[in-house]
């Protein structure tokens, strides 16, 4: 059955205003200086502190071009604001689960639940099936926290060092760390991008990570298979040693499997189609209660207090939820791992978010979406043809915008129509802008992504690219669920 929750940028809820006036080359002008300003920004001025808000700007930016387009095709500035009203109002709903995800997992640090995924994680290492474990742990990993970055910053790194003692490759190696980083980014609530591309697409946050199943499991099923395979090839030798990285965690955190049963619960919250907002809730909450039973002299330390009291207890809770907050172990490979920046940590994509709304809304009112739709359906005249249409814009954003998120965001305004007026659901949409531009951005050795990881692992991206088997098999994965028409998901008819 379908779930009858409104999801929060519904695009049968919004109509894309048609302009007779407006030709195609006068609806591609602010795509092209948005993708021009973008270019610029991160390649020549910001690089990776582009994310840090000049991004957002550059799209405000785009805006300000379509509206004049729109101010020369006779639109008013009256009904910019109203579609621009409009679109931010769309996309309440995301805004609100990107902040209970930063609570959430700042509940899921200090309770020691993320820690015990991690501890657990490690130890599943074997020397011959090396680079299969890693792509497991950093999968785990990922999951858990909702961020390739940080887990490659932080056990990624660890592994670079027991891979290298091995004798294994280092593109090998990170190329397992970020398969393994990167699957768990796009199956994770907690994961920015996997909230931004529903949001874009119109399609609600577990109907598309259920869908986004059906790609992405048989791509790291095949991932895993070709590293074990790699494995067994391999002359192994010595011994991995973690016992540092084990010791760290149990010194700082109580780690217990019974911590395992606040995941579980929410899990099975998800399977019954309990709506985002309350699982996440509920997960806070246990997270919450999870830190106070067992990890009680953390919740007393982040609260700068000597006893824990109903007052400490509130405000490190609190303080966990709402703002960033870290946990010192003895391994600073593990440090920055854990630490959570709580709602807080969220602000910065749910401003990209506004940002990307306020372009769309203008692109909306003027109407340039749907005159750029119209363009796409007359060019491609097959399902496939829309799909691979998809995949090729999200490479192209990758490679000239350097930015994984604006290639979700563009894409998605623009597509949104398309795959509407084809009968496909919106999960088709966000799962495609997943598949094609989520997991393709570090191959990109000048996009922030492949920057960031290359100079973190400090291995370059050309001898990761070929080991990144999960990044780069994806959206061929893609295609070919759309060409042979697999799991392919119409709009219901009423």
């Amino acid at each position: 059955m379908e779930s009858k929750n409104i999801t929060p940028t519904d695009p049968k809820n919004e109509e894309i205003i048609e302009n007779k006036e407006l030709n195609i080359w006068e609806a591609l002008i602010p795509i092209i200086a948005l993708v021009g300003m973008l270019f610029y920004n991160v390649y020549f001025a910001f690089g990776d502190d582009a994310l840090s808000g000049s991004n957002q700007f550059i799209l405000l930016l785009g805006a300000a071009v379509a509206a004049i387009v729109g101010f020369y095709n006779k639109v008013t500035y009256k009904q910019m604001m109203e579609e621009i009203a409009k679109n931010v109002k769309s996309t309440t709903g995301a805004l609100l689960i990107l902040l209970m995800v930063g609570a959430l997992a700042g509940t899921w640090l200090i309770s020691g639940i993320i820690p015990t995924m991690i501890y657990y994680g490690l130890q599943i290492l074997n020397p011959t099936i090396f680079l299969a474990a890693c792509v497991v742990i950093c999968a785990i990993i990922s999951i858990a926290t909702g961020s390739s970055w940080t887990t490659s910053a932080t056990v990624g790194i660890a592994l670079i060092g027991i891979g290298d003692t091995l004798g294994i490759s280092l593109g090998m190696t990170a190329g397992a760390v970020i398969s393994g980083a990167y699957f768990g980014d796009k199956m994770s609530p907690l994961s920015d991008t996997t909230n931004l591309a529903p949001a874009m697409a119109g399609a609600e946050l577990f109907d598309h990570i259920k869908y986004m199943a059906y790609t992405t499991v048989p791509t790291v099923i095949v991932t895993l298979i070709i590293f074990i395979i790699i494995g067994f090839t391999l002359d192994t030798s010595g011994t991995p040693e973690i016992s540092d990285q084990l010791e760290a965690i149990q010194g700082a955190f109580t780690i217990s499997p019974w911590l395992f049963i606040v995941p579980i619960l929410v899990i099975g919250l998800i399977i019954k189609k309990t709506p985002p907002l309350i699982a996440l809730l509920a997960g806070t909450l246990l997270g919450a209660i999870a830190a106070i039973i067992a990890q009680p002299e953390i919740v007393i330390n982040i609260a700068d207090s000597d006893t824990l009291s109903f007052n400490s207890a509130y405000k490190g809770v609190m303080k966990a939820i709402t703002v960033d907050t870290s946990i010192e172990t003895t391994s600073k490979e593990l440090n920055d791992l854990f630490s959570s920046g709580g709602m807080a940590g969220m602000l910065g994509t749910i401003w990209l978010i506004i940002c990307a709304m306020v372009f769309g809304g203008v692109m909306d009112a003027i109407g340039a979406l749907a005159r750029i739709s119209k363009a796409l359906l007359g060019l491609f005249d097959s399902i496939f043809g829309l799909f691979a249409s998809t995949v090729a814009s999200c490479l192209a954003l990758n490679v000239t915008a350097s930015d994984q998120y604006l290639a979700i965001v563009v894409p998605g305004r623009m597509y949104a129509k398309a795959f509407k007026d084809k009968g496909l659901a919106p999960e088709n949409l966000s799962r495609t802008l997943e598949d094609a531009g989520t997991v393709t951005s570090v191959l990109i050795p000048w996009n922030t992504c492949g920057a960031y990881q290359s100079g973190v692992l400090g291995v370059p991206v050309v001898d990761y690219f070929f080991f990144a088997i999960f990044n780069w098999l994806s959206p061929f994965m893609t295609l070919l669920f759309a060409a042979f028409r697999i799991k392919i998901k119409q709009l219901k008819t009423t």
